[in-house]
């Protein structure tokens, strides 16, 4: 026969000691830094777009972007420095795609957030992607 377990088995123990860690955030605070991030990831695609194809209105964006990640984050994001490749048509229609990507998961994270800034800045940006794919309406 086999001998009964007289000890807590480790993951019991475990268990305990997240539940006095309390880790668990709210959803407001875990849509907000879902949101963070896609914003965050935008701009990083936003100023690897200015770099290759410099425009007054991708300047705007990333200016707004930016202070957006900055009100959520409550610091200013880090700026990579975009890459030094060719501006071909090609390499610029994928940043365009992915930009277009990053704006419509952000979006659907603002609106869960009910943040209407964060929603007219993501759908501007999802339009003006659109637009450079030639996909807009």
């Amino acid at each position: 026969m086999y001998e009964p377990i007289r000890t807590q088995s480790v993951h019991s123990l475990a268990a305990q000691r997240w539940s006095k860690r309390s880790l668990h955030r709210s959803r407001e605070e875990e849509l907000d830094i879902r949101l963070t991030g896609h914003l965050t990831a935008l701009l990083t695609v936003t100023d690897e777009l200015r770099a290759l194809a410099p425009s007054r209105s991708l300047d705007d964006a990333a200016d707004r972007l930016a202070a957006l990640v900055t009100t959520l984050r409550g610091a200013t994001p880090l700026r990579a420095t975009p890459s030094t490749g060719h501006a071909t048509p090609a390499r610029i229609m994928a940043l365009h795609q992915r930009a277009h990507q990053l704006s419509g998961q952000a979006l659907v994270v603002a609106s869960a957030a009910k943040d209407t800034a964060g929603e007219a800045l993501t759908a501007e940006r999802l339009q003006a992607h659109a637009e450079a794919l030639g996909i807009a309406d």
